[in-house]
């Protein structure tokens, strides 16, 4: 049974990505416009914007810093104003730079929480008043917070990275909790490894490496299916759902053997 309404027309729908000017998220931005969605795409990178939109006739670029609050409201606010509904909002805003507990550097964590986190909190500001009375009046209405499965246990390298995608999980639980009795859907997003600029300085093998149009489609699927954790490839993430099942002892073995740190 599905735990959230299911898209599957997408046809007028106005979608709201944040993050969108590279990777994942201009992946899904040109997916979610070839199935006849106005797909609104922010993100820093004014010029890879600009691009989308002159590429896509219903794409829109609204250039934003999703760090900034009066910024994330104004954007919100343009949105409502033109279109007057929005009918998805997926933040797909990141940032991930490797790091171990031996080389800390404290501007590194607080960036991490910053952009991964404190930019979805603001996006949730903007935008809920907005979503519960859509989803009020009968409208669609979906949220969806792209995390990643390093917040599923402690991995190396991910002492900055991973406490945030953990905290965009539980956040997206609580949300539904909240949420899906209002009618708003709420969804997770999972990806393993996802060849991005933000992956592309991994020093390390990363497994069942897919590429963004992949990852695209399957965010879509898991929309189209109602789900509320989206996680992809199968492969690699089913495994990594079985390591959390492991006492400590056997997880923290298991995890030094198979990435050797």
């Amino acid at each position: 049974m599905p735990l959230n309404p299911r898209i599957t027309d997408w046809a007028g729908q106005v979608c709201w990505l944040i993050g969108a000017s590279t990777g994942i998220g201009r992946a899904t931005a040109e997916q979610l416009h070839a199935a006849g969605a106005t797909v609104v795409v922010s993100a820093r990178n004014v010029a890879a914007l600009q691009e989308f939109a002159q590429a896509h006739a219903r794409g829109e670029a609204l250039p934003m810093d999703a760090t900034d609050r009066e910024a994330v409201h104004a954007a919100a606010k343009t949105i409502i104003d033109k279109h007057g509904r929005i009918d998805l909002v997926m933040y797909c805003a990141g940032h991930y730079k490797a790091q171990r507990a031996t080389a800390y550097d404290l501007d590194e964590m607080q960036k991490h929480q910053q952009i991964n986190v404190g930019g979805a909190y603001l996006v949730l500001d903007a935008v809920l008043p907005h979503l519960l009375r859509q989803a009020a009046a009968n409208q669609r209405a979906h949220l969806s917070l792209v995390a990643s499965v390093a917040g599923y246990r402690g991995l190396p390298n991910a002492l900055a990275y991973g406490p945030t995608k953990a905290a965009l999980i539980n956040l997206g639980e609580v949300l539904y909790l909240d949420l899906q009795p209002k009618g708003i859907g709420v969804s997770v997003i999972n990806p393993g490894f996802v060849e991005t600029p933000l992956t592309a300085g991994n020093t390390f093998a990363m497994p069942a490496l897919i590429t963004p149009a992949q990852a695209a489609e399957q965010i879509i699927k898991g929309w189209a299916a109602g789900d509320f954790e989206i996680h992809f490839p199968k492969r690699f993430t089913l495994w990594l759902k079985a390591l959390q099942h492991l006492a400590d002892g056997l997880y923290f073995a298991a995890i030094r053997r198979s990435t050797g740190l």
